[in-house]
């Protein structure tokens, strides 16, 4: 059992708090919006009423934030975690920010005697809810092996991808792929439809042949062809648009940093960055294909 303080309990960071707690350690929560702090608390977690709170009573420390910027303001402020951790504090930033502000968390990590690890989550709300995230996690392998069983109480798929900021690297390069793969499916279903074919028998072949991908078998963006889909509920989140845009943002902004192209992810993401504008950032982001099956 492990003293844990979480920060920033939104609508993943939240139900995977509470997974810790389920699996028996002592959870510390701290997060601005009061409701989220409530209900932190009535599942049997404490909540800190400021970060050198969290930061002087944990030996754990798990970030869920938003953005580079937010990690970095939390961890580095005169007043953040950093300022108030004891030595050998481990820091877990399940974030998805950018890799340069991920291996600053890293560097400054380090260098202040701390044991940093970035390990950003693949499977949405659904998959905090029940504990079978995707991990991606980079950083030195012994921080990996001590903090693993930590991450198992969260997830069920826990994957070393090396060292620090490759975590962040494959999650960008996995949402690249979603937000493509997508807006591919997307495009076959209203295509499929305007040809006279059924969604679910578009599906189904699909499913068995050289298309197949998660998108479709897994995330069908039409109603009534899978079940337990945001598509069935008018695509309720899941995972919003605006959180698709913002990775996909990410992907790009790594491209130019690598010196590389990347076509079909400039396209995602403005195709995304559209139907944002379209006021549709708080839907699933699944719901791309309301944009492409309405075009203007």
């Amino acid at each position: 059992m492990a003293n844990i303080g979480f920060v920033g309990l939104g609508h993943m960071g939240l139900p995977m708090a509470i997974n810790l707690i389920k699996s028996g350690h002592n959870v510390m929560g701290y997060d601005l919006v009061k409701s989220a702090c409530t209900s932190l608390a009535s599942a049997g977690g404490t909540i800190a009423a400021s970060l050198d709170n969290i930061a002087k009573n944990n030996d754990i420390i798990v970030t869920m934030l938003q953005t580079g910027e937010q990690v970095k303001g939390v961890c580095f402020d005169a007043d953040g975690l950093f300022a108030h951790a004891k030595q050998g504090t481990h820091f877990i930033d399940c974030s998805s920010i950018d890799v340069t502000s991920s291996c600053e968390f890293h560097q400054q990590a380090t260098d202040k005697g701390f044991v940093p690890l970035d390990a950003p989550v693949s499977g949405g709300v659904a998959g905090a809810e029940a504990g079978t995230l995707t991990f991606m996690v980079g950083g030195e392998e012994q921080a990996f092996l001590e903090a693993k069983s930590l991450l198992e109480s969260m997830g069920k798929t826990i994957i070393h991808t090396g060292g620090a900021g490759s975590g962040q690297a494959a999650k960008i390069c996995n949402n690249m792929i979603l937000g493509i793969s997508m807006i591919a499916v997307s495009e076959a279903f209203v295509l499929g439809d305007k040809l006279g074919l059924r969604p679910d028998k578009l599906h189904e072949v699909v499913t068995n042949a050289s298309g197949q991908c998660w998108a479709m078998s897994k995330y069908a963006p039409v109603p009534n062809v899978l079940e337990n889909v945001p598509a069935n509920r008018g695509y309720e989140p899941g995972f919003t648009a605006a959180m698709m845009l913002k990775d996909l943002k990410l992907s790009q902004v790594s491209a130019v940093q690598a010196g590389i192209k990347t076509p079909m992810g400039q396209e995602a993401m403005n195709l995304y960055q559209t139907l944002n504008d379209a006021g549709l950032s708080e839907l699933d982001f699944s719901s791309i294909i309301k944009l492409l099956d309405n075009p203007k």
